[in-house]
């Protein structure tokens, strides 16, 4: 099985941050593997203190559902309660707001891309910029 590395993980990271640098927004950036561990986490000079919590929450979500985070916000919206167990089968917080996706390679999740810092879309384009590294 592929598995999420810290050197894969910082690229990502580094494509992430190349883009929020392009949209003159201070972000932070936050990889974890597939189970939701911590990989890789970096903090744009200027980024809120919240974007730890916040992109490592996106970044949680997007791999325990494998979807993105626009997908789960969705989900959740068209099934409230669905939502409000999570808390009980994710250990951690997992955060339905945009700006996680998961990780894919060959088909396999290998992990979560959260970023926090930006409006939403911006969050999510530099997820997107993370993802296209794989």
């Amino acid at each position: 099985m592929i598995e999420m590395t810290f050197e894969l993980a910082e690229k990502i990271a580094k494509a992430a941050h190349k883009k929020s640098k392009e949209l003159n927004r201070p972000m932070s950036v936050s990889i974890v593997d597939e189970s939701g561990r911590m990989v890789y986490f970096s903090r744009a000079d200027g980024a809120g203190f919240y974007t730890f919590d916040t992109s490592k929450a996106k970044a949680m979500a997007a791999a325990s559902f494998k979807r993105s985070t626009m997908e789960i916000d969705s989900i959740k919206d068209q099934n409230p309660l669905l939502w409000f167990s999570v808390p009980s089968v994710i250990p951690g917080n997992a955060l339905p707001s945009p700006g996680g996706r998961p990780i894919m390679k060959n088909g396999n999740c290998i992990g979560g891309i959260g970023v926090g810092g930006g409006l939403p879309d911006e969050d999510d384009a530099c997820c997107e910029a993370g993802q296209k590294i794989i």
